[in-house]
């Protein structure tokens, strides 16, 4: 008998009055925590929420996400945490796809009426029988008329529950995968799958009760919501939350609060690196009580990689998964040879290999998909029989990247297999490119993608960021690219922006740019 809910219950019983959650001049203690959880799982209770059902949750990081995450967990329910930029009809897809009985939306503002296409969404959906809007004021009204609110659905209720303990392979959470090709596919993570990566996670990172979190990757998505907020909860740790990444705020909030740890996508990493007011903080002091930093979500090129660590001079410790793995499968562990741009060994109970396109093993530095099994591999993708036998053939998860194995058993992912550009019949990795181009004296940033070309299927484009005060001359960067790559691999075609589109969670968008 099992509940993900147990990791905050167990360290609400032992440090109860120890700060959880920061958000502002909010301060809420482990115990205040756990019994706002309790009145949100017996008001959903009572509405018939419960085992089996599936809750959709908007939220920003905003302390609103783990109170309500958790309280739909105590009821045995499952969380479906969706992307905060969303529409209407996005959100709409989700909730029909998910089968979700409710829906607990994020007012949010003028500039992301999240309210107002999360209920749009609702009302569309047969499915869903309850609606309850998050206010920032837990004491106001809903802007839409009719709509109860989360205030009131925990108004008069007890801050004691008792939390439903179900099977190891239940389901606690169901993550939608971005969706490369087709509609986006539902990853079933059960309470033992990401129980078991939070483990992982906190005993690889050493985390500890007096660590303190700096969480600015988004809590809806896998990498912010297991690594840094499961893990960091079971650890008894303090979680400072940031509603939006922004390098200045990020900055200011780790010289205040004494942060320990922080986590973040590569172009987190690269904004704080070139922000041009960083000097204006205390960097001494944030790298005295910054102990750790963690990269995920994408390849972090080596070249940013190393300039931060000199300047912040803090480890960066990159690690590789996916939502359907919960996430971790991978991580450059504490104790061992850390190897810049690898992603590192495979964490405690989780097999990894690298396979051709028969699904035979490959040998060391022999490019291949990269596939997995093990406690970290989701339950299947919910009401998709055929798409999961495919991504479990032969036993193993496949993973969609193309990875090699050096001879110590370290991985290095080489690009998404999706990604990959075959240029008159040869294989082309848009990351070796992009690691190429950041070299470049006037490149800050770079994404490189195929576009259609007659004679040879695909041609190579590459887009970059010039570097603060630095010009981009295209035809320059072709021919400096000429010099350093094999003929089939330089980029023919150059454009220069002022910035590149990113999704949600600091990824590039190279659909967008395809």
């Amino acid at each position: 008998m099992i509940n993900l809910a147990t990791i905050l219950e167990t360290s609400a019983r032992q440090r109860p009055d120890h700060e959880a959650l920061i958000l502002g001049d909010t301060r809420l203690s482990y115990g205040q925590f756990d019994g706002a959880a309790n009145q949100v799982a017996n008001g959903l209770a009572a509405a018939g929420i419960g085992p089996g059902d599936r809750v959709a949750l908007s939220c920003p990081n905003l302390p609103y996400f783990p109170i309500v995450y958790f309280g739909i967990l105590k009821t045995g329910a499952a969380v479906l945490p969706t992307n905060v930029l969303l529409k209407r009809d996005e959100i709409g897809y989700l909730l029909e796809d998910s089968e979700a009985k409710a829906y607990l939306c994020f007012e949010g503002t003028e500039e992301l009426p999240l309210g107002g296409e999360g209920h749009a969404a609702y009302q569309a959906t047969d499915s869903c029988t309850h609606f309850w809007m998050i206010t920032a004021d837990p004491a106001a009204a809903s802007a839409i008329e009719g709509t109860q609110t989360l205030g009131a659905l925990m108004a008069g209720q007890a801050p004691v529950f008792d939390t439903h303990q179900g099977g190891a392979d239940d389901i606690a959470v169901v993550l939608y995968t971005s969706g490369t090709t087709g509609q986006p596919k539902g990853a079933e993570l059960t309470h033992s799958n990401i129980l078991m990566n939070a483990m992982v996670t906190r005993a690889m990172a050493g985390g500890s009760g007096d660590d303190v979190q700096l969480v600015t990757l988004p809590l809806f998505h896998v990498f912010g919501q297991v690594v840094q907020m499961n893990a960091g909860l079971m650890a008894g740790a303090t979680l400072v939350l940031v509603p939006r990444f922004d390098p200045g705020t990020v900055l200011a909030l780790m010289e205040a609060h004494d942060v320990t740890v922080f986590a973040g996508v590569p172009t987190m990493y690269w904004a704080l690196l070139n922000y041009p007011d960083a000097d204006k903080h205390d960097l001494a002091k944030i790298k005295r009580t910054m102990r750790l930093a963690c990269a995920g979500g994408s390849s972090l090129p080596v070249e940013v990689l190393r300039a931060f660590e000199a300047k912040f001079d803090v480890p960066i410790l990159e690690g590789y998964g996916l939502s359907e793995t919960s996430p971790v499968v991978t991580f450059n562990q504490l104790g061992q040879e850390r190897k810049p741009g690898s992603v590192g060994t495979p964490v405690w109970g989780v097999e990894m290999r690298v396979v051709d396109e028969n699904d035979e093993p490959l040998g060391a530095g022999e490019p291949g998909e990269v596939v997995v099994r093990g406690h970290c591999v989701m339950r299947g993708y919910l009401n998709r029989p055929e798409a999961t036998a495919e991504a479990f053939r032969g036993g193993w998860f496949h993973t969609g990247d193309i990875g090699q194995i050096d001879e110590d058993g370290y991985l290095y992912i080489v690009d998404r297999l999706k990604e990959m550009i075959i240029r008159g019949g040869f294989n082309v990795y848009p990351r070796e490119i992009e690691e190429l181009l950041l070299t470049h004296p006037s490149v800050s940033l770079a994404a490189v993608v195929g576009i259609p070309d007659e004679e040879y299927g695909e041609e190579i484009k590459a887009y970059v960021v010039p570097k603060p005060g630095a010009e981009i001359d295209p035809d320059e960067v072709i021919a400096w690219s000429k010099e350093r790559l094999a003929g089939y691999k330089y980029p023919r075609v150059v454009e220069s922006r002022d910035s590149l589109p990113l999704s949600a969670t600091g990824k590039i968008l190279k659909k967008e740019l395809r």
